[in-house]
């Protein structure tokens, strides 16, 4: 039997590639003569470049820019082959702009800025060869509406006529009188693998739905979204309902409207790379799963994906995760599925243990597969 192992990260805890190898552990308890494929996935969050560069043949970067809160960071990014003599940047806005980066009671997403991701972009432009950028939302810590970003980039903005020189952040959001676009610096085409069709705004924007996980109280998400309002109507009202706009904390609203560029499907990115169809076609058995599989899942995230081209291809699919809500029937994508959060055991011990736990619930998940 060949069982393709397909998981995202477990964030916070376990990589994709540790997630495949603690369930080929357990599976390979119950079936041991089994040929195990492992194939990490990415949607754009974290390892969207480790993918990329995998799949490509590439090289890892490093480059120094500022996290979220203006402190100097190494970040890392890729380099992979583009046409016959070019190369394309491949660039997670989380190396820079994650939350991963920022402790819990650091969190003061009013002062986060994307700069960090526009010095990324940058510091992969000034390498002649680069024709083509792919850039990662996801796992961000910001909401400044992709401001930071562009203002790294070039783009001036003003408050009345005064420039503002301090790095954008939703500080500085409702003082923007004026922008200007004209000294930003070249750029390429650039690519945006997005895992969620968010507006920027309203209840389902960038605030509202994201908001809260980077430590928005429900009175800052409600700043914030009328913030991003007043942006998007001095910048761009037309790229604010764009599908996906309100990702990053509205980082899609920032690179449509300040970079030109163009915002696909994260998974469907990652899957043409690593050519997941191929082998998915010759597995007999998928596993797939992430941290958590809940609502957001559907829209766009990689195990549904990988969920997907298996039904579509008439192959079984198993889930395993984290955590899982139970309030969605996933009947039509996974033949069964399991969780760490079955076992009712502390949040902390979970993450910390996240190992050993998935390698018996994997355990478990493949005995009733027998």
């Amino acid at each position: 039997m060949n069982i393709l192992l397909a998981c995202d990260k477990f964030k916070g805890s376990l990589s994709a590639h540790e997630v495949n190898e603690a369930v080929k552990t357990g599976f390979a308890r119950v079936f041991p003569e089994a040929r195990y494929a492992n194939c990490v996935i990415a949607d754009g969050g974290e390892g969207f470049v480790q993918a990329l560069v995998k799949a490509a043949g590439g090289e890892i970067r490093t480059s120094r820019v500022e996290d979220a809160l203006g402190r100097e960071v190494s970040a890392e990014w890729g380099l992979i082959p583009h046409g016959d003599h070019a190369k394309a940047a491949v660039i997670e806005m989380s190396a820079a702009s994650g939350l991963w980066r920022i402790a819990d009671g650091e969190r003061d997403i009013m002062s986060a800025s994307s700069y960090g991701t526009g010095q990324l972009i940058k510091a992969a432009l000034e390498i002649a060869e680069i024709e083509h950028i792919y850039l990662g939302l996801g796992g961000s810590a910001t909401n400044d509406g992709g401001t930071g970003m562009a203002q790294a980039l070039g783009v001036q903005f003003y408050a009345d006529e005064t420039l503002i020189v301090e790095r954008m952040s939703p500080r500085w959001l409702d003082k923007v009188t004026r922008i200007d676009r004209s000294p930003r610096i070249q750029l390429k085409s650039i690519t945006v693998a997005c895992d969620v069709n968010n507006p920027l705004c309203g209840e389902e924007g960038a605030s509202a739905i994201f908001g809260p996980q980077k430590g928005a109280s429900p009175e800052q998400v409600t700043v914030l979204d009328k913030y991003l309002e007043q942006l998007s109507e001095l910048a761009g009202a037309d790229q604010a309902e764009f599908p996906g706009a309100g990702a990053a904390g509205g980082m899609g609203f920032g690179l449509l409207t300040f970079a030109g560029a163009q915002l696909v499907s994260g998974f469907d990115l990652v899957a043409d790379a690593i050519q997941l169809k191929a082998q998915v076609e010759r597995a007999d058995l998928i596993i797939t799963g992430e941290g958590k599989l809940d609502t957001q899942s559907l829209a766009g995230k990689g195990p549904i994906g990988v969920a997907k081209l298996a039904r579509d291809l008439g192959k079984p699919c198993l889930a395993i995760a984290g955590g899982m809500d139970e309030s969605v029937d996933w009947a039509p994508y996974f033949r069964d599925h399991a969780c760490l959060a079955e076992m009712a055991l502390p949040l902390a011990d979970l993450i910390a243990n996240a190992e050993k736990y998935l390698i018996a619930t994997a355990e478990n998940l493949a005995k009733r597969a027998l």
